[in-house]
């Protein structure tokens, strides 16, 4: 446990060390490389100002928006997909056909029949991450130990009582772990549909278009943003995962 804190400082402590030594011996071009010291200050000026607070509320309102849209959706299906022979080889090849598709190649679909505006970007945040959410509900039910299966039939637990009791605690660790896959899908999408489809506010919107005017330091303080926010969700989801699926591994 020591050794895990420890390598949470050493290796961002290296990287620090490498970017400014590149970067104040301008061995990298400053158009291209920013000193640490000026994205830290850059990051205070965005937050002291206030300027990138309607940004950060824009992109976790469309990342949670369509998170919370793929759960509703995809943690049923994929629940009753693993449950029923039937549902599952009725729906597989429809599931395994769009999972193999990128979602950023669906961009051009979705802005067809949604539009430039949130509906597109939450749309297409809902569909990637709902497909991550059906694919690891339904192997969390396949998953699920017979053992205590069988051993519950054998006291003639059946029906809605054996997948309340049984099948949905069992698949909970593993629909956790797409939980925590699909939140961070979620936030990636978000930003990448917030550079090409058009907005005014968000993360990314404003990664790219500090990039397209050469604000180098506002691109790099914004990604540092966006980095943390995607860490703390995750690790949100970790501690929240650890205190209700706590009996995983036993």
């Amino acid at each position: 446990m020591k050794n895990k804190k420890i390598y949470y400082i050493i290796v961002p402590f290296i990287i620090l060390v490498i970017w400014a030594f590149f970067s104040n011996l301008k061995l990298i071009s400053p158009l291209f490389l920013s000193t640490p010291q000026t994205v830290f200050l850059e990051i205070i000026g965005l937050f002291s100002s206030g300027a990138i607070l309607p940004d950060i509320l824009f992109t976790l309102y469309r990342t949670l928006l369509g998170f919370i849209i793929a759960c509703l959706i995809g943690i049923p299906l994929g629940l009753i997909m693993g449950y029923s022979n039937k549902i599952y080889y009725s729906l597989e090849f429809i599931v395994e056909f769009f999972r193999s598709i990128p979602a950023t190649a669906l961009f051009p679909l979705f802005l067809l029949f949604f539009g430039i505006g949130n509906q597109s970007k939450i749309a297409l945040t809902a569909w990637a991450a709902g497909l991550v959410l059906i694919i690891n509900s339904m192997y969390g039910v396949h998953l699920g130990k017979e053992l205590r299966i069988k051993s519950a039939k054998t006291m003639r637990i059946s029906g809605f009582l054996l997948f309340q009791k049984i099948i949905f605690p069992e698949a909970l660790p593993q629909i956790f772990s797409g939980m925590r896959i699909a939140i961070s899908l979620s936030l990636v999408i978000v930003v990448v549909t917030e550079m090409f489809i058009g907005t005014k506010f968000g993360l990314g919107h404003r990664i790219i278009d500090a990039q397209l005017v050469y604000r180098i330091s506002e691109m790099y303080a914004t990604i540092f943003i966006t980095g943390v926010l995607g860490f703390l969700i995750n690790k949100g989801f970790i501690f929240a995962e650890k205190r209700i699926v706590h009996w995983k591994g036993k």
